[in-house]
């Protein structure tokens, strides 16, 4: 533990050892692409149904809420990003600027942000194709299910993500171009959807607009509901430009394009994510697509537009890979600095020729194949959001502590009112957790006292930040 505040120093790239050096190769169109990607997924496509059952028509102020707060949190991400352009994100940032045992809990909360996220999307894309196998070619369901739903393992789940794995290795660049065009399919859907419904808007719908009241009660059935309730878990939708964080080492002008892509990409989404989200409550009382595992294609359905409910279904099968391409690549990144830092085996931090990191990318793709072949994800999804909270918040503190500690220094980009927006950041993460299952708290809590004997065990024995640096 002796090295439990030492500080973290950037070295540059030329100064790191060619088989850990990562390749520049991004610019701002695919960095906006990758963080698009990774936001406008299954959240929006699933999470506006959970909503509503939540807080009813006022699902529309929890996806305002949970976006402002994202929002602020992406423009703290948008200045630490330009100020400190390494791979690693919160965990990067925490460690530059706060020390070694925070970062490690950031990293740690990280990658249960990113395993369960990038499962938990391959087993939802397994759901969709897995009635298309069992008719075209005749595949058991008991071979795309997992144990906890009467099958053997859910062998599509781990087949996309071994093709996603692939891409990744294949190069970067290309990656992220494939990325950009199923992105675009994606967004056409929403447009889509949006352009059928809207003319099927009514008012009445939206009455009464706020059922459940505001912060997070229990009813009578043990449901936990109200505004918060929902905000607490349609922030799943909004999470994911912090992948483009991870990027800093591969991106050409980390300068300019970082700050570009990150506030690009959420702009983009709070956009459309609010476009969508009154289309579909104002098409359809929210009563007749709470808790569907497909609202969006329901609603279609319901207002007499089958062809287009199909539309909107086969685009998510297609698209639906981007979101786990672009959390995949996050975790990677992040396991890949952790081990090159020493807090996790520094073998793993090497690249290919191409300039890829092979052995981190296929040790990821095991450990969330894993996950997603063989684990239920449905009780423990919301501790994605849980890890998120907490590199949020952390990265928004990190701008303030730098806006004292060094107001002097350079910053390519710098946050607008930066106080007040860190503050509304890391006061509406914690709200946010507190509004979360008490399970979920409790498993996050079990899941740090786990990375703590791991640090204790193991990394805090072989860092390297203590020769680097010296301690704060």
């Amino acid at each position: 533990m002796r090295n439990w505040n030492a500080r973290k120093r950037i070295v540059a790239a030329e100064d790191l050892a060619p088989e850990h050096r990562l390749t520049p190769s991004l610019s701002w169109p695919h960095l906006i692409a990758l963080g698009v990607g990774a936001i406008v997924g299954t959240g929006i496509l699933t999470l506006i149904g959970v909503g509503a059952d939540k807080a009813g028509p006022a699902v529309l102020l929890s996806f305002v809420i949970a976006g402002l707060i994202c929002a602020c949190a992406a423009l703290a991400y948008a200045e630490m990003a330009t100020m400190i352009p390494a791979s690693g994100s919160a965990y990067t940032y925490s460690y530059v600027v706060i020390g070694e045992l925070v970062a490690w809990v950031i990293g740690w909360s990280l990658i249960l942000e990113y395993s369960l996220v990038v499962s938990a999307v391959a087993v939802g894309w397994s759901g969709y194709a897995a009635p298309l196998l069992e008719a075209s070619i005749g595949m058991p369901m008991t071979l795309m299910e997992g144990p906890h739903a009467g099958g053997i393992v859910n062998l599509p789940a781990i087949f996309i993500i071994a093709i996603v794995a692939g891409l990744l290795i294949a190069g970067t660049r290309e990656s992220a171009t494939l990325n950009a065009i199923l992105v675009v399919v994606k967004i056409i859907a929403l447009v889509v959807f949006v352009a059928v419904s809207l003319p099927y808007f009514n008012a009445a719908n939206f009455d009464p607009f706020m059922p459940f009241g505001f912060a997070k009660t229990m009813d009578g059935e043990g449901v936990e509901r109200g505004v918060m309730a929902a905000a607490a878990i349609i922030f799943f939708a909004f999470y994911g430009f912090d992948a483009i964080a991870t990027a800093a080492e591969e991106t050409k002008n980390p300068a300019r394009d970082l700050s570009i892509g990150i506030v690009g990409s959420m702009v983009a989404c709070v956009a459309i994510y609010l476009a969508v989200a009154a289309a579909a409550v104002g098409a359809l009382a929210y009563t007749r697509f709470a808790n569907s595992p497909e609202p969006l294609a329901l609603i279609l359905r319901e207002i007499g537009k089958p062809g287009a409910a199909t539309y909107l279904a086969a685009s998510a099968v297609i698209a639906l890979p981007t979101v786990i391409l672009a959390f995949f690549y996050g975790q990677s990144r992040i396991f890949f600095v952790m081990a090159r830092d020493g807090l996790l085996p520094r073998g793993l931090a090497r690249v290919s020729r191409r300039g890829s990191p092979t052995r981190i990318t296929v040790f990821t793709a095991i450990i969330v194949g894993v996950i997603a072949g063989l684990f239920p994800l449905d009780e423990i999804a919301a501790l994605a959001n849980a890890g998120t909270l907490a590199a949020f918040a952390s990265v928004a503190l990190c701008m303030l502590i730098m806006r004292r500690r060094e107001p002097g220094t350079p910053r390519q980009f710098r946050t607008p009112l930066a106080w007040p927006v860190g503050l509304i950041a890391i006061g509406g993460c914690l709200y946010l957790f507190l509004s979360l299952p008490q399970q979920t708290q409790l498993y996050f809590l079990i899941w740090n006292l786990i990375g703590l004997a791991a640090y204790l065990l193991y990394g805090s024995r072989r860092s390297v930040a203590a020769q680097q640096a010296p301690s704060a």
